[in-house]
């Protein structure tokens, strides 16, 4: 904040949006070489005393004190040896008689059982009515216990797909050692862009236990695996199916609305009661099959499901939250954006000024608020296009910024005299990504949906930014106009949480009428310029 005064508005911009690409590429590497938190942590504490090493002894003192227990907490974890660190977790693996036991983020996750020992993995053939599976999809495949329960029951081949590639090694610890059988193809991916992306069929698909634990990002309420859980996502499985295939998929429901919920998105996309098999009576661990064909599975008596009155609606890839039972906003999650936003107000006061000085910038503030909705909006829409990979999320933080970069430098060189003119503009593209839903580009081959993708995506956030870039050129104080942007974008980061009631294609709506008060509240700004 103070180093804004010291440098020219737009100068101050770019080098703080320069540094944003450069933290984003950097993530994106070490991610890539699997960087232990050690290694992270060194390099933040490295840019942290670079950019106070001007300062005085007290001033380093307060900044490197609290980092030594940080990183040696950090360097503990990174010489673990049981310990795995994946773009996505930290995995702490156990010996076991069949492998490992593997605790993700420190919750058990998954055991590695030998095939013969393992009836919870047999389930689901003995629910198939065909002696042998055929060709079968396991999307979740991590573990290998379902690609060697497969490959015991003659399956003729198994693609196994497994977002992260770390729990993908552990799987070949397996004492079975299925990853190593030659009809076996192993895809690190995420479950639902492979099905999205892919023309092959399979006999069977499951989706083995694909649970994350894990959001996608920190701006999202959504689950790495949360589209693999939509009506959506149940018919594009439902679309890879041979005739007469059949989809399975199991987990822990540990309440019987959920279970309901996934049984009745099956029967939806299906036509049919699906078969809903318990496995254990003192754990709420169940298998839910279906086919088009009845005669393609072998549903014992009692395990037809049957539709209670009260069941909750399927979860769409536009409300993507499968485990929300109501549309509404969680208490706990309520109460922690009243926290989290306290605090935003009060460290801003404290290193912006006050809120007085502010007061001329509330188009600025309102900027925030819209641009932090817009952001988490699309990289929502590219999760569900391309995948809810980390690269997913790397190369869209990276696009966004760049975009920023570029109407930066457009507002250095052109001269807009008419500022007021770019907001019919900026509605128009608004409008587009509303009337054009992330979902409608499904069908298009990958490379038209990468390019009408990133159209929608980026036409408005470059015209915001143009508006943005202009309007913060001027400005008397670049500090109070960056305080009540940041503040803005705080508030922003909180809105996106409306997206559990009204659907991330109507958070474009809520855009509009920020971004609409921003006009309003700026009125004077663009009628002087």
């Amino acid at each position: 904040a103070r180093a804004f005064r010291q440098l020219d508005n737009l100068d101050a911009y770019s080098l703080d949006i320069v540094g944003s690409i450069l933290g984003s590429v950097g993530f994106a590497v070490l991610a890539f070489v699997h960087a232990p938190p050690l290694v992270w942590g060194l390099i933040i504490a490295a840019v942290l005393l670079l950019t106070i090493a001007p300062r005085s002894v007290p001033t380093t003192a307060l900044a490197v004190l609290p980092l030594v227990p940080l990183l040696a907490v950090w360097g503990a974890d990174s010489f673990d040896d049981d310990t795995v660190w994946t773009p996505y977790y930290k995995t702490t693996v156990q010996a076991a008689p069949a492998g490992v036991i593997a605790l993700v983020n420190g919750v058990p996750t998954w055991y590695q059982h030998a095939v013969q020992d393992s009836p919870i993995y047999q389930t689901v053939y003995e629910r198939i009515a065909a002696a042998e599976p055929g060709q079968v999809l396991i999307v979740g495949a991590g573990s290998g216990n379902d690609v060697s329960a497969a490959l015991a029951r003659g399956a003729t081949g198994v693609d196994a797909v497994e977002i992260d590639a770390h729990l993908l090694d552990l799987g070949r610890r397996h004492t079975d050692r299925p990853y190593d059988d030659p009809r076996v193809v192993t895809h690190v991916q995420d479950g639902r862009a492979f099905l999205e992306q892919t023309d092959r069929e399979w006999d069977v698909i499951l989706f083995a236990l694909p649970d994350s634990l894990t959001l996608l990002t920190g701006q999202s309420a959504i689950r790495l695996e949360s589209f693999l859980f939509t009506s959506e996502a149940i018919e594009a499985a439902h679309a890879r199916l041979r005739p007469g295939g059949v989809f399975a998929m199991y987990n822990y429901y540990r309440e019987g609305w959920l279970k309901d919920r996934f049984a009745g998105t099956v029967a939806d996309v299906f036509g049919v009661d699906p078969c809903v098999s318990s496995m254990f009576e003192d754990a709420p661990l169940n298998v839910i099959t279906a086919s088009d064909d009845p005669a393609s599975l072998s549903c014992p008596p009692g395990e037809q499901w049957t539709r209670p009155a009260d069941v909750v609606p399927a979860a769409t890839d536009d409300r993507p939250f499968p485990y929300l039972r109501e549309r509404a906003i969680p208490q706990f999650y309520l109460a922690t954006i009243a926290l989290i936003l306290a605090a935003s107000v009060v460290a801003v006061r404290l290193v912006g000024g006050p809120f007085g000085a502010m007061r001329p910038y509330l188009d600025l503030f309102c900027m925030g608020v819209a641009f932090l909705l817009l952001e988490t909006k699309h990289i929502v829409q590219f999760a569900l296009l391309f995948g809810t990979t980390w690269l997913v999320n790397a190369l869209v933080f990276i696009g966004v910024l760049l975009s920023v970069l570029l109407a930066i430098a457009v507002t250095r060189r052109v001269t807009i005299t008419r500022p007021v003119l770019l907001y019919p503009a900026l509605f128009a593209a608004l409008a587009l990504a509303w009337l054009v839903p992330g979902s409608a580009l499904l069908d298009l081959p990958i490379v038209p949906r990468f390019v009408a993708a990133v159209t929608l995506a980026f036409l408005p956030i470059f015209t915001a930014n143009l508006i943005f870039a202009r309007r913060f050129k001027d400005t008397a104080d670049s500090t109070a106009a960056f305080g009540a942007n940041l503040l803005g974008a705080m508030v922003g980061g909180l809105l996106e949480y409306t997206s559990l009631v009204i659907g991330y294609r109507n958070l474009v709506l809520v855009v509009a009428a920020v971004y609409g008060a921003a006009l309003v509240s700026g009125r004077r700004y663009l009628n002087s310029v």
